[in-house]
């Protein structure tokens, strides 16, 4: 097994063959059953396309009991800001809505390197700023939205909870972060053990890594950005009940878990797990996959319980 994942664990980017092998997940016979609704929100002038995944029959309706409010998981997927899309994710939302009993509201933001930062992120907020501001049709609870995404759309959810903190847009109660990529430096300079230990054997590599921050960003300055990299941020106070699901063969797992530890020491409260003996992208595997269904039962249990 060491052997195949070393030799899948291949060098550098090409965007346009890895975005043709991300687009594979599209050829799912199991589309057809997903209960979805397509909408959209606005960045500017730029129609920003969403997807909701309903539960049930009856969530989907929104009309089961007058006036009702649903608990939203708003999802921002990963892909390194440069491959995938709502259509590549939709198996991923699907389940995550019958497995969390959320609706799911799953955002199409563009991708670099034809839109780099900060354009990425400002869709992913606007889209937040919609549903929290009720300028969508989606009959959601603001007290019972949780921003979550994995890898760059963990890194989306972190910033765009951020700024949200910084401007009073919106209040986020709280966050779910899987793996998150929320730091900066993917070289030997990194100071996480993680990305020397993992960063070469277990699928996603250090070297793809600074491949997507360079095609991600817009100049070198963008990486001090706590917007681009949240743990360039220097206040981590008043921040939403945060979870982070790490994996252990991962070299985005010690930035997540020192990311967890800062907000935590601000006074937050935090819940880090780390999934043993996982590697990046597990989440995206199917329901049965072990590794899937321990998160899904972490997940229910953060989303269950009060703000603190």
């Amino acid at each position: 097994m060491r052997t195949i994942l070393h030799a899948l664990s291949y060098g550098n980017i090409e965007v346009e063959a890895s975005r043709r092998l991300a687009d594979i997940k599209k050829l799912d016979a199991m589309r057809i059953f997903f209960k979805t609704l397509d909408t959209k929100v606005y960045n500017g002038n730029h129609e920003v396309p969403v997807r909701l995944y309903f539960p049930s029959e009856e969530a989907m309706s929104g009309d089961v009991v007058e006036g009702e409010k649903y608990p939203v998981l708003l999802f921002f997927h990963g892909g390194g800001w440069v491959t995938e899309s709502i259509e590549n994710y939709d198996r991923v939302c699907s389940r995550m809505a019958q497995s969390t009993g959320h609706i799911v509201m799953s955002v199409e933001y563009r991708l670099a390197p034809e839109y780099r930062f900060p354009i990425p992120f400002e869709d992913c907020y606007e889209a937040a700023k919609a549903l929290y501001t009720g300028r969508l049709i989606l009959p959601a609870d603001p007290d019972r939205i949780t921003i979550i995404g994995d890898s760059a759309g963990g890194n989306l959810a972190a910033a765009v909870c951020l700024k949200a903190r910084d401007t009073g847009d919106f209040t986020p109660k709280k966050q779910i972060l899987i793996y998150p990529a929320v730091n900066n430096c993917y070289t030997a300079k990194s100071p996480y053990r993680s990305v020397q230990e993992n960063g070469g054997d277990y699928l996603l590599t250090a070297a793809k890594m600074e491949d997507y921050l360079t095609l991600y960003e817009s100049c070198a300055e963008d990486r001090n950005n706590p917007y681009f990299s949240p743990l360039m941020e220097k206040d981590y106070t008043n921040l939403p009940d945060t979870l982070i699901l790490t994996a252990e063969f991962d070299p985005l797992r010690d930035e997540g878990e020192e990311y967890g530890k800062r907000l935590k020491e601000a006074g937050n409260h935090v819940e880090i797990h780390r999934i043993s003996d996982a590697l990046h992208g597990y989440f995206a595997l199917g329901i049965r996959f072990l590794h899937v269904q321990e998160s899904f039962d972490i997940m229910n249990r953060f989303l269950s319980k009060g703000s603190e």
